[in-house]
């Protein structure tokens, strides 16, 4: 369809720079923000400490001045009170074909104040004819746009004239209506779509505004879910899956001779869920939450044995060598005494005179579990009949990474896969909504939880007081310096600073330093020198491995602690408090702190709760990926609905 004032040059920066291609993708680039564009003031009004405003007058006279890329030009724009300087540092040819001299036009830009006189960067300038005929709008959206587009002249008022023409063209043929009558009903009496994208670009009015957006919303969170549940009945109807009927006797030995406690009633739960999946001959798809140290390792072994009862192998996948090795040590000390377990671990790491031995033994099925990183997906890797796949930190794993595995048998294994970062309730219904969620909300018995504390940076001394009180007692410590991309190379010195620092201030104990710029092996020989106690203060950037259990740390002191986010907190509190004995977290800070770092700060003190710390660090900073140490990688773009405000 040809759109007037979009030629093949324009088109190509559209679908270049914003990835629209068509009419629909046009309709659905909403505006980012509204302005009241009802007002026009003179230029004795302005100041500059003003947003966006809109002025009527006229050129007086273009100058250009400076040399090559200090070349810019300037111009005069008066009305009947005064006059403004407005300023051009691009497309200066273009903007002197366009603009002419004595012609009134209106006028949108923010001004700012430089040596004392006021001026306008790139304004936007219309004749009043071309201003909607004449009429000076209300509200109106304001566009993203990217500097390519506005060396196009693709610029927000540009954009709007093009939906205008689409919305005038949508007056003789109006959008089909998309969902049925019933659910417009049921919602709340939706706003008819036509109308609604109608007024999100050109609102009738602040209610007419809020009516377009809760439509759009709801509508883009409706298909959402539709998607999703889609994609969850497709799997149960058409994916067959392993039948496990029996719990027999590896399972009960285990349960009776070598559980380490009683389970808590929120593990009881979860193993009952497990268990109705197992035999339900269709394939298991569950994502298993739980705090850090809630148990969820022991929930994932009780799997692990119901699948070796019923014949079949497990795989248990962990996203490095660390924890992988540390799963496999820590399932191999609970199965001790137990017969007719065979447990391998294969990583990148393993030699290749084990490997010859360790994968053909996987191909009989003799190894009926493995333990392992990335490298369980290699070809190489053949099993004889694998039942149960269990997943660690899975976020960590791309969803082709995950399908590969799953790929190492004809049936599609029952998989399992465990977080330790708590999903919010909504992103988990929008983000997980094909697996079945469980969730173990309860710590157990025997641990306490983690004091946190919050110090301003001036009060250091007494707290390595402290600090050394807990290393005399034989405990150890993790010091923890922020590590952010930007600034790295900053940070990096930092922490080197922190490292000979802590060494001057603790020269009776042994150090060790652990960054991402490090090499994995060198990392690794670091993490396990801090695990085995040789060393008794680990000073490190966030890189401190998810899961990594050291149950003599019982020290977190986090610098500069402003500037993390609130789930990188909890993440970081949870390496702590993994023993019988009281732990402590202290976060320094600066003094001076903004309102919305001083809540997160508060939080962290003020509860241990993982899911409540979730949704408060979903409603502060949005959804990025679940994680929360980078803000990207939702698997889906929202165009409009913004899940840490519209999960309702």
């Amino acid at each position: 369809m040809y759109i007037q004032g979009i030629g093949p040059k324009k088109a190509e920066v559209l679908k270049r720079e914003i990835g629209v291609l068509t009419v629909e993708d046009m309709l659905y680039s909403f505006p980012f923000k509204y302005i009241d564009r009802s007002k026009i003031f003179t230029i004795m009004e302005i100041n500059g400490s003003m947003p966006y405003i809109q002025l009527k007058g006229r050129i007086l006279h273009f100058q250009t001045l400076g040399e090559g890329s200090k070349r810019r030009l300037t111009a005069v724009f008066v009305d009947d009170t005064g006059a403004i300087d407005l300023v051009w540092f691009r497309n200066i040819r273009a903007i002197l074909n366009a603009y002419k001299i004595d012609t009134e036009y209106i006028l949108f830009g923010k001004p700012t104040s430089f040596n004392n006189r006021l001026n306008i960067a790139h304004p936007e300038l219309e004749t009043e004819d071309k201003f909607f005929g004449g009429e000076v709008e209300g509200i109106m959206g304001q566009y993203e746009t990217t500097e390519a587009m506005k060396n196009a002249f693709l610029h927000s008022r540009a954009i709007q004239r093009i939906i205008i023409t689409i919305l005038e063209m949508l007056q003789k043929n109006p959008l089909p209506e998309t969902l049925p009558p019933h659910i417009i009903k049921s919602a709340g009496n939706l706003m008819p779509l036509n109308d609604a994208i109608k007024n999100i670009h050109i609102p009738e009015s602040p209610s007419a505004l809020k009516g377009a957006e809760y439509r759009l919303k709801f509508e883009e969170l409706f298909y959402l879910q539709l998607n999703i549940l889609q994609v969850a009945k497709f799997r149960e109807k058409k994916l067959g899956g392993f039948i496990f009927p029996r719990v027999g006797e590896l399972f009960n030995t285990f349960y009776k001779n070598n559980l380490p406690f009683e389970l808590t009633n929120a593990q009881k739960r979860v193993v009952r869920e497990i268990r109705i999946n197992m035999n339900s001959g269709h394939q298991m798809n569950r994502l298993l939450q739980g705090d850090v140290g809630s148990g969820k390792t022991l929930v994932a072994l009780l799997a692990i044995l119901i699948a070796l009862d019923n014949g079949f192998q497990a795989a248990m996948m962990a996203p490095t060598e660390i924890l992988a090795n540390q799963h496999y040590e820590t399932i191999s000390k609970l199965l001790e005494g137990i017969d007719g377990i065979n447990i391998c671990l294969l990583t990148g790491s393993t030699r290749k005179k084990d490997r010859e031995k360790l994968l053909p033994a996987l191909k009989r099925g003799d190894i009926n579990l493995l333990f392992g990183t990335h490298a369980l997906i290699e070809d190489a890797v053949t099993f004889s009949r694998l039942g149960l796949v269990v997943i660690d930190e899975q976020h960590r794993f791309g969803v082709a990474q995950r399908a590969k595995l799953w790929s190492k048998s004809v049936t599609p294994p029952h998989v399992l896969v465990m977080t330790a970062t708590p999903i919010p309730r909504t992103l988990a219904m929008t983000v997980y909504g094909d697996l079945d969620i469980s969730i173990i909300d309860e710590l157990p018995p025997g641990r306490k939880p983690v004091k946190t504390v919050h110090i301003y940076g001036e009060k250091r001394k007494n707290l390595y007081q402290s600090v050394r009180r807990q290393l005399q007692e034989g405990r150890q410590a993790y010091i923890v310096y922020p590590l952010i991309e930007e600034s790295e190379k900053i940070d990096l010195e930092n922490l080197t600073a922190g490292f000979e620092a802590i060494k001057g201030i603790f020269p009776e104990y042994s150090v060790s330093m652990v960054h991402g710029k490090m090499k994995a092996s060198e990392k690794d020989t670091e993490m396990q020198r801090f695990v085995n106690g040789e060393t008794q203060i680990m000073v490190a950037t966030t890189v401190i491995e998810v899961g990594v259990n050291v149950p003599n740390a019982s020290v977190m002191l986090i610098e500069n602690a402003e500037r993390f986010g609130l789930s990188q907190l909890h993440q970081l509190r949870g390496r702590v408090g993994r023993g019988a004995d009281q732990s402590y977290c202290i976060l320094i800070t600066k003094y001076e702190l903004s309102d919305n770092t001083r809540r997160r700060i508060n939080i962290m003190t003020e509860t241990n709760d993982g899911f409540l710390i979730a949704e408060e660090d979903l409603k502060l900073r949005g959804p990025g990926d679940i994680d929360g140490t980078q803000q990207s990688g939702i698997p889906f773009n929202l165009k409009i609905a913004n899940l840490s405000h519209d999960g309702q």
